[in-house]
């Protein structure tokens, strides 16, 4: 079988990440993946542009949406005739315009398209937060100046995703059982089918290792408790860094101790803009993308939190589990699949500052932490392995291509 992968980065990014775990997981059980990335710069700069004009000139916002009107056609592509599948994963920022998928569609290839984030369920955006517009159907957007009008920019694309899905054989698949609940709860995609597959990791490369060894090589104190921070930009408050900071500000004026014996290591661009606001010693390593580095990172803390206001399987806390390190975070998105409370981790009260500074002391200074680490370990070996989740995409796959034979 071969599998035509569409993804607009290839290296940068978590749709990247998943997108690149799963072909080598599909290498290594006979099926023959190939990928396609954004070869095309100025549709991306074209649609950065038509936004900026949409925002009224300002920046605010200007990647939280997209509205795909200017993309690659990947149909004349050798890769794209010999697929017997087209796997869509994250193809916004001019990798597929809303007439590219159109015409992928209108080859009649099955097509199977994995949802990172809420994109393909809304208008324009990529998490809706409260808003329950794309329920019904978009308009009147929170990211629109003056929060838009009815039949606004994120309405008039809503239309068109809703014509383009009423043509197309389209297999949805979220990453985590939230979004496909959240999904079928769409007006685009209610009638549609969406499965629900967690990203595969690979445990043999992303394992527990020697935390004093890591250490050393990481140039990190050796005796002090460390936590880990990661975001690829620090300052997006979606991955929760003020929340973060507010417990960390919480936990120290209760314990004066952990100023000393606790530090925190900051992984992520713009790391230099919270460091200074952390009450304990900071240890920033800036953005890395060497993955025996991010490996030897996880390995040398001993607690990771990620209090995402909104998140759908995020890889770094499947990443930190696989290392054996336990995590915090909040109830929200597809965190609670992910962290077992008290078992492998914490789950915190959605936004409860005074939960999360709970769970990160308890995790990191009173649970048994050999019992979480291997707890931890175990929950990725049994529900994010390779062999498992591409078992799982190659009944979508089959399926997806019996159902493109019979017309459904």
């Amino acid at each position: 079988m071969n599998v035509l992968i569409v993804n607009t980065s290839e290296r940068t990014g978590g749709a990247a990440v998943a997108a690149n775990r799963l072909m080598e997981a599909l290498k290594n059980n006979g099926v023959h993946p190939t990928m396609v990335v954004r070869r095309n710069k100025f549709a991306f700069y074209w649609e950065r542009f038509c936004l900026f004009l949409h925002l009224r000139l300002k920046r605010k916002n200007l990647f939280t949406i997209d509205i795909a009107n200017a993309g690659d056609d990947i149909t004349h592509l050798k890769e794209f005739k010999e697929a017997d599948v087209v796997h869509l994963h994250w193809i916004n920022q001019g990798m597929l315009s809303l007439r590219n998928i159109r015409s992928i569609i209108a080859s009649k290839k099955p097509v199977v398209w994995t949802m990172h984030d809420f994109w393909s369920s809304t208008g324009i955006c990529h998490y809706p937060g409260s808003c329950a517009h794309y329920k019904a159907s978009c308009g009147n957007c929170q990211y629109l100046p003056g929060g838009g009008y009815k039949k606004d920019l994120s309405f008039r694309t809503w239309k068109r995703k809703r014509k383009l899905y009423e043509r197309g054989n389209i297999i949805f698949v979220a990453c985590s059982k939230w979004l496909q609940g959240k999904a079928r709860e769409s007006s685009l995609l209610k009638d549609l089918l969406v499965e629900s597959i967690p990203n595969p990791i690979d445990t043999t490369v992303y394992c527990p290792a020697d935390k004093k060894v890591a250490r050393q090589h990481l140039g990190l104190p050796e005796d002090m408790s460390l936590i880990l921070f990661v975001s690829q930009r620090i300052t997006d408050e979606r991955k929760g860094i003020n929340y973060f900071i507010d417990a960390m500000n919480l936990l120290v004026e209760r314990h004066p101790e952990m100023k000393q014996n606790t530090g925190v290591v900051i992984l992520g661009g713009k790391s230099d803009e919270v460091a200074d606001r952390l009450p304990v010693k900071t240890f920033s390593v800036g953005y890395v993308a060497d993955e025996k580095k991010i490996i030897e990172i996880y390995n040398s803390v001993d607690l990771y939190v990620l209090p995402s206001l909104e998140d759908n399987l995020p890889n770094t806390i499947m990443e930190s589990m696989a290392c054996g390190v336990p995590c915090v975070g909040f109830k929200t998105g597809g965190i609670p699949e992910m962290i077992d409370h008290q078992k492998n981790g914490y789950v915190a009260e959605y936004k409860n500052t005074e939960d999360l500074a709970r769970g990160i002391r308890r995790t990191l200074f009173d649970a048994d932490a050999a019992q979480l680490s291997l707890a931890a370990v175990e929950k990725v070996k049994s529900h994010y392995s390779q062999n498992s989740i591409v078992l799982r995409y190659v009944e979508v796959y089959n399926q997806a291509i019996a159902s493109s034979r019979i017309g459904i």
